[in-house]
């Protein structure tokens, strides 16, 4: 039987001295796409740094937060399996660096191109190998602060396809995108789904939301407060409990939207 991509089991997490879950469970199976909705503050974030390894629960007796089935996990390993795309990790990155240095960053585990590493042919190649399956070749000398926010975000993504991954995690997709970038990110997500690889997104948006995710898990105050099929939870009523606000829903070609009651 294979072991879940993610086990936690009444899981107490502190961020500074502030609780922010405390005796929290949930599993997310691997090959699963799942979307973690709730408001801004809800804890989402943190759920997600607890999956990569960021930050780690309080040890305490009947507790655990598991990785592959593995309560200590090799960080380096887990980067091949399971790639990052924020706009916080975006967010990070010089803005002299070119576009090939972010996505050969991926192989190296640093935050752009530190020079004292030596590149192999192998690894020139698979980068540009990258690059070219999203369609970013043209972006490859060019210095990152001269891109738009969605061709910076998309060499995220591919820096994080760059190991291919079995998951990639997005928190909060389309954070900072106009039109064309939260698109073009959108239409990249449905593609991974499409060919066999997971994805994990935080959002509060539902638009983010692709037709391919079936699952929903809301989050709120730090709580768990709903898991289960997406066309069951996001119903007018339940959206509205969830952010204290009274809404109305629409859907089209798999795709919910919120408006105001």
């Amino acid at each position: 039987m294979t072991a879940p991509l993610l086990e936690i089991r009444n899981a107490t997490v502190y961020r500074g001295e502030s609780i922010v879950f405390d005796n929290l469970n949930l599993s997310i199976e691997q090959g699963e796409s799942v979307a973690i909705l709730g408001p801004n503050g809800a804890g989402k974030s943190t759920l997600l740094k607890l999956l990569t390894r960021e930050i780690y629960p309080y040890e305490k007796t009947g507790s655990h937060v598991k990785i592959f089935g593995n309560d200590r996990v090799n960080v380096q390993q887990l980067r091949e399996k399971i790639g990052l795309v924020s706009y916080d990790f975006q967010s990070k990155y010089m803005p002299i660096t070119t576009g090939f240095d972010v996505v050969l960053s991926g192989l190296l585990g640093t935050i752009g191109h530190l020079y004292h590493h030596d590149v192999s042919e192998q690894q020139r190649q698979l980068t540009l190998d990258t690059l070219a399956r999203l369609g970013l070749l043209p972006l490859k000398d060019k210095m990152f602060q001269h891109l738009s926010s969605g061709q910076q975000r998309r060499l995220i993504l591919a820096r994080a396809l760059i190991h291919h991954p079995q998951t990639v995690i997005f928190d909060e997709p389309t954070n900072s995108l106009d039109l064309q970038g939260c698109f073009q990110v959108l239409s990249d997500m449905r593609q991974l789904v499409r060919e066999g690889t997971s994805v994990i997104i935080a959002t509060h948006h539902l638009h983010e939301i692709t037709p391919e995710i079936q699952r929903v898990v809301f989050i709120r105050d730090g709580q768990v407060i709903a898991d289960g099929q997406k066309a069951e939870l996001l119903s007018a009523e339940r959206i509205s409990d969830l952010y204290g606000t009274a809404v109305q829903m629409i859907t089209q070609d798999g795709y919910y939207q919120a408006l105001p009651a």
